[in-house]
């Protein structure tokens, strides 16, 4: 069977007028008219671009965790493995995409913020929705973000849904009740708008998956994948942290707190915590091994 894509039996286009297809599909015109600086510093431009891109991949991870979630509940782990790679794809994207603004100083920062002030009025990184959505799907609940997106009614809709459903980690936990493992009620029904707290049952459910090498392979590789997604995001969150340390020092920055200080404990925020702390009690120490005793419980 010949697959070749036989572009003359394809129906007429509705191609626009001064348009090829090419640019039509991807707005090419409108993607390209969106950087408008408000400086006159000559990487304004990139500082933008490099927002954008990552505002376009948050958007685009939600999508995907949305897509794992409806997988899970189809009891399609298959799929679930492979939505869940391309998530790491993208965080892969997201980290490079610093590189394109390594080259600021104070300087060059505070020449473009100041402008942005002027013409926008004071914003915050907190502000970001995209951002935000991402973060409540990956398991990261906390309501008071909320107050940000208040001039944005339909946002701010959009993220109280996103607080009070259930998270990509719910989800899982969910399958694992429907297969048989022996998920506590109180975390099936819980209030999905509080923070999680973790549970020794479910960290007890990890270490059994993980009791063997060549058991439960199917649902090592998901945790695995969402090992590698729970450190892209501590990874990305390093970077922002190190960036903020690098143009803006110890300045006040969100509602008058340092910048520096504000973000750093975020990165003990880590998505999936019971896949962590299991893996303190997995695997078979050396005999002798120092911590063998301490960890056997």
């Amino acid at each position: 069977m010949n697959n070749t894509l036989d572009t003359a039996s394809l129906a007429p286009t509705d191609t626009p007028v001064g348009q090829t297809p090419y640019s039509a599909w991807m707005h090419t015109d409108v993607l390209h008219s969106l950087q408008t600086p408000v400086s006159d510093h000559p990487g304004e431009h990139a500082w933008i671009a490099h927002v954008q891109v990552s505002e376009l991949y948050w958007m685009l991870i939600v999508k995907e965790l949305q897509t794992a979630q409806r997988q899970l509940r189809e009891n399609n782990l298959g799929h679930v493995y492979r939505t869940l790679m391309r998530v790491v794809g993208h965080q892969e994207v997201l980290d490079a995409n610093w590189r394109s603004i390594d080259w600021m100083t104070p300087n060059d920062l505070m020449a473009i913020l100041s402008r942005a002030a002027a013409t926008y009025g004071k914003d915050t990184a907190l502000q970001g929705w995209t951002y935000r959505h991402m973060v409540y799907l990956l398991g990261i609940k906390q309501a008071e973000h909320l107050q940000h997106f208040e001039p944005q009614p339909a946002r701010l809709a959009q993220l109280k849904q996103a607080l009070a459903e259930p998270s990509l980690y719910d989800e899982l936990l969910a399958y694992f009740s429907r297969i048989g493992m022996d998920v506590p009620k109180a975390v099936l029904a819980r209030d999905f708008s509080a923070p999680y707290v973790p549970s020794q049952a479910i960290e007890q459910l990890w270490r059994e998956i993980y009791a063997g090498p060549d058991i439960n392979l199917q649902l090592q590789q998901i945790g695995e994948t969402l090992a590698d997604i729970a450190e892209a995001f501590s990874q990305w969150k390093y970077r922002h942290l190190m960036a903020t340390r690098r143009t803006f020092g110890t300045r006040p920055a969100y509602f008058g707190t340092e910048g520096v200080a504000w973000l750093a404990p975020t990165l003990d925020e880590i998505p999936f915590p019971e896949l962590w702390s299991a893996r303190t009690f997995i695997g078979n120490p050396p005999t002798g091994c120092p911590h063998m005793a301490k960890h056997k419980s």
